[in-house]
């Protein structure tokens, strides 16, 4: 027996039939690095020069051994993980509209990989449209915990 790659479990719908998708569970995304580029990067536009970001020797004696992302960083790659496994079609425009909850319970070492699965968890009529609750995971490539586990509000319009 070979080991066939599948592809990933999407969410896909209509803005007609958003109220249909709750507890639909999606993904996992495809893996994604985090490069030490990006992070310099995030750093820069951020302001967040915290040393176990952007200063290898001394993130070297920090607890975590070395450069890590920074967690919004990580947070902010949402959407093209989002892009993979969920999708809401005919829509006149959607938005995030917040979070409901953000955890960061294990760190993103830079050049690691992560990836992005979730479960409709809510789903309101706002007459002009649907706002969807999505609690997400983000995985560490080859880590026990969560890089990042959230609740995402997102708001789809007719």
């Amino acid at each position: 027996m070979t080991d066939t790659p599948t592809a990933p479990a999407t969410v896909e719908t209509t803005i007609h039939d958003v109220g249909d998708i709750l507890g639909a569970k999606f993904g996992p995304s495809d893996w994604r690095a985090i490069p030490q580029e990006d992070i310099d990067l995030y750093a820069q536009l951020s302001g967040d020069d915290n040393p176990i970001h952007v200063d290898a020797e001394r993130a070297a004696q920090s607890p975590y051994g070395g450069r890590i992302a920074h967690g919004m960083l990580t947070l902010s790659m949402i959407v093209p993980h989002l892009r993979q496994i969920y999708r809401v079609t005919g829509t006149r425009t959607g938005i995030v509209y917040g979070f409901n909850k953000i955890r960061f319970p294990q760190p993103v070492p830079s050049g690691a990989r992560i990836r992005v699965s979730g479960e409709v968890v809510g789903v309101t009529d706002l007459g002009d449209g649907w706002q969807v609750e999505l609690a997400l995971v983000w995985e560490v490539e080859g880590a026990v915990k969560p890089a990042v586990v959230a609740e995402l509000v997102l708001r789809h319009y007719r």
